[in-house]
């Protein structure tokens, strides 16, 4: 097998040392059929991305974010964030002064970056936000768990947004509620606890896709004999023990269970299964089977994905990425670190089931067992937008919503960014010279004694165009 990538530089390519002539004529390797050879030349359209020159801006209107050595879980997260308009509209609203520093005030670092985001032309640090964080230089080289720092952060900003005009936001966004209940067989007792939660963790292993993954969730656990249940007055009853959901959020956030702990083995392991996750989610299937009965039937629990991040490695580490609708269109774009490309929804969906895959076999002329390889690169986290909810969520955000001060100021450092950025690109047009005049002579005779009759350190300085001619500087 062999291939060639045609070119504007290579537009001329043919199939030099295919295969050894003894190979083809080998009767073991099954080349040859009824004194016949097949070979097939397949072509596709594709675009060559030459990365060194890569523009993520021009090429998909959006910038991406600098990895600091082990952040890239970090980056898919806020990027992820930064696309759901109305949580962005949120972060810009909460109150920030011109007085605080972006390094210690999660809301401004937030406020800033997500800023830069939407208006840069290139890719943004995340440096000021971790340091509003507290995290030092060895704490970006360390990689964190995506679900805790989500819920950090969560917990965080709806504190800073308590009495504020975006109090609230983030349980509107993204709090649910379920309810534990444990029921007796034999007797009329029930004991009931609401709980909220902001993200879900559904089971990977043993389950085929997200609907077998809640099918489990809700999943009836039988008390009886040895584990009976004490219903207070009643003793100990045979009970059934059981989760239904009172209500989903508008945008529903799914942790997938690809990291569990191995008894057997003792340690944690990486669950590579194949697990698929659909476009459209209907929570309400199979007359509501997951809903409790005081969920409210009149809203449609409909979802429409959103985001999928993806782990690519094994437990010890590896690297982050996300696919994310930013409009919920067909268009699905990759947000690897600091490079945006536009990918299509099979790359988005189906290659980040994980699983197994099956290379295609180099002799189809011989019955020889097809190799296998575990994919490394799967979904780890999903998120949802309910349909009847995403008119409201995918909004347009755009100046107005921004804090004058934050504009200014981000204004100004972008303005001292550019001017740096030109300086140093134009630094090799320029040279500076001295120049010591009549008046810097005469200061000097009678004074001090310079043997080249004056103070160069006095002397003025230039910065001047190496091109310019003398009168012109004159």
């Amino acid at each position: 097998e062999t291939q060639h990538q045609f070119s504007a530089r290579e537009s001329d390519w043919g199939f030099t040392s295919f295969m050894p002539l003894s190979e083809l004529y080998n009767p073991s390797r099954g080349y040859l059929v009824n004194d016949t050879c097949v070979i097939e030349a397949e072509v596709a359209v594709c675009k060559v991305v030459d990365y060194w020159s890569y523009d993520s801006k021009k090429e998909t209107g959006y910038v991406g974010l600098k990895n600091q050595g082990a952040t890239c879980y970090m980056n898919s997260l806020l990027q992820t964030l930064y696309h759901i308009p109305y949580f962005r509209k949120a972060v810009y609203h909460m109150p920030t002064t011109e007085n605080d520093m972006p390094s210690g005030s999660i809301p401004l670092a937030l406020q800033s970056l997500f800023y830069k985001l939407q208006y840069n032309d290139s890719s943004v640090s995340t440096k000021e936000l971790t340091k509003s964080f507290g995290w030092d230089m060895h704490d970006s080289f360390m990689q964190h768990d995506v679900q805790e720092l989500n819920r950090v952060l969560s917990e965080k900003l709806e504190d800073k947004m308590k009495g504020t005009v975006v109090e609230g936001t983030i349980q509107q966004l993204f709090e649910g509620h379920h309810m534990n209940y444990i029921e007796c067989i034999n007797v009329d007792f029930k004991s009931t606890r609401k709980e909220s939660f902001y993200d879900l963790q559904l089971d990977v292993k043993g389950c085929q896709d997200v609907y077998a993954s809640f099918d489990k969730y809700v999943e009836v656990e039988r008390l009886e004999g040895d584990n009976k249940y004490h219903a207070e007055q009643h003793g100990l009853q045979d009970a059934k023990k059981g989760v239904l959901f009172i209500d989903f959020p508008p945008v529903l956030q799914l942790q997938l269970k690809r990291f569990e702990y191995d008894f057997m083995r003792d340690t944690m392991v990486k669950i590579n299964d194949r697990y698929e996750f659909p476009l459209q989610l209907d929570l309400d299937r199979d007359d509501g089977k997951y809903l409790s009965p005081d969920a409210d039937r009149n809203v449609r629990n409909l979802y429409t994905l959103h985001s999928v991040l993806v782990h690519s490695g094994g437990v010890h580490g590896g690297h982050y990425y996300a696919f994310i609708r930013p409009t919920l269109s067909d268009q699905w774009f990759k947000f690897d670190d600091e490079r945006v490309t536009k990918e299509d929804a099979k790359r988005a969906l189906e290659e980040q089931y994980g699983g197994e895959e099956e290379l295609p076999q180099t002799n189809p002329g011989l019955n020889n067992t097809p190799f296998k390889f575990t994919k490394y690169s799967n979904a780890y986290m999903l998120v949802y937008i309910r349909e009847s909810d995403k008119d409201k969520i995918i909004c347009n955000v755009d100046e107005k919503d921004i804090a004058e001060h934050l504009r200014i100021r981000l204004e100004k450092d972008r303005e001292e960014k550019e001017r740096r950025k030109k300086e140093k690109a134009e630094a090799h047009l320029y040279t500076i010279i001295k120049v010591a005049r009549d008046d810097d002579l005469t200061a000097q005779i009678g004074k001090d004694i310079y043997f080249d009759l004056v103070d160069h350190d006095k002397v003025p300085s230039f910065r001047i165009q190496k091109q310019m001619p003398f009168t012109q500087f004159k």
